[in-house]
């Protein structure tokens, strides 16, 4: 497929980091990555303006909630999801697997489709694999994630294995499916916590003609340390010339430690959620801005920060959450991701210089610092 191409850079000489480039027909996202979450169209909060100059290169949109509303139909007349959205760059779509997962309570799995009633109106709706990948066509994306199966954690290895067998069935079904040319395929390896599990399948999927992989399954109530280990033991099984993707990632830390054992691209919906909670990321720890400590700050969240919300003092951003003004939750918002970002670009300029480990531990001492009343 000549509209995708994936370059490797450079490999950190201390770790398993890579430094790549990922080319669309919407532009190249350079890697290691993170992508804002704009679920239904639209990172919460803010513009796509702001969105991009936080320094963004992709963002990810949702099959799920979009084919409810306004229906993959709707946003394929209105232009796809670029069209509609006004994002000029990269976007990636989830398949729709992981809300699946979310609606335990109401929906079953069977090896033709997901069936599960909608939690906007009720209404029994079919998801095949095929129906996945007919929806993100219509959306319009630059990389269509498969359909896949996710179970919770822990789970009996029988469950683990059925899930496991299923995606990979799944993923063939996505595959024969796909009719776009400018259109990447992106598998997902799941597996649960078990290594022969994660990498039998990473091994299986790797044999199909897939754009990009995807670590799936994982940030869903596990330890950390478990996280960590299964990424360390997956991305050696995926092929070194195509993209790594960990769904769902998460704290920056998390980031930092899942780039140093390969991965590219990442995506999380927490620097808008916490942001929208009064929560800023800093190089010094994270800050509740609500606490009244700040009520009379006049410094910036972070003094190097280029973003909105720093050309204004904490005291200020306190006011603003404390008088409930909508201003407030929108500046964080764009700090958190203006953070994300810049995080993102110091990463790969360690990687560059054979230095990510060094960064590592400076970021890790500085959110160390933060001070309990912060």
């Amino acid at each position: 497929m000549t509209h995708f191409h994936f370059s490797l850079r450079h490999h950190d000489a201390g770790t398993a980091a890579r430094r790549g480039e990922f080319s669309t027909p919407h532009g190249t996202v350079q890697t290691p990555g993170f992508m804002p979450v704009g679920t239904q169209g639209t990172v919460k909060g803010v513009t796509i303006d702001q969105v991009a100059a936080s320094g963004a290169e992709m963002i990810l949109g949702n099959t799920y909630h979009l084919a409810l509303r306004p229906g993959h139909q709707t946003v394929r007349r209105l232009g796809g999801l670029h069209g509609m959205t006004g994002w000029k760059g990269p976007i990636l779509t989830d398949s729709g697997g992981f809300q699946v997962f979310s609606l335990e309570a109401i929906r079953e799995i069977n090896e033709e489709a997901a069936t599960f009633r909608s939690h906007i109106d009720g209404a029994i709706i079919r998801l095949t694999p095929e129906h996945s990948i007919e929806i993100q066509e219509s959306l319009g994306s630059d990389v269509a994630m498969v359909l896949d199966h996710v179970v919770a954690l822990p789970a009996e290895r029988h469950e683990v294995i059925d899930a496991m067998e299923r995606s990979i069935r799944w993923a063939r079904r996505c595959l024969d499916a796909a009719t776009r040319e400018d259109q990447a395929r992106f598998a997902i390896v799941q597996g649960g916590l078990d290594v022969e599990l994660r990498q039998q399948c990473a091994s299986e999927l790797s044999s199909m003609d897939f754009e990009g992989f995807a670590i799936g399954g994982l940030s869903v109530g596990e330890p950390p340390p478990e996280m960590y280990r299964i990424t360390e033991a997956t991305c050696p099984y995926l092929p070194a010339e195509k993209p790594r993707y960990l769904m769902g990632v998460g704290t920056p830390v998390d980031l930092l430690e899942s780039v140093a054992r390969g991965v590219d691209l990442f995506d999380c919906v927490m620097p808008t959620r916490n942001g929208r909670n009064a929560m800023a990321f800093t190089d010094q720890g994270k800050i509740k801005i609500r606490n009244a400590v700040h009520r009379e700050d006049i410094r910036p969240l972070e003094a190097s920060c280029p973003c909105l919300a720093c050309r204004h003092s904490r005291g200020y951003l306190r006011h603003l959450f404390v008088a409930k003004e909508m201003l407030g939750p929108i500046l964080l918002s764009i700090h958190n991701l203006t953070y994300y970002q810049r995080l993102m670009a110091g990463v790969r300029e360690a990687i560059e210089q054979d230095l990510l480990g060094e960064f590592i531990a400076s970021k890790k001492a500085g959110w160390a610092s933060s001070p309990s009343s912060s």
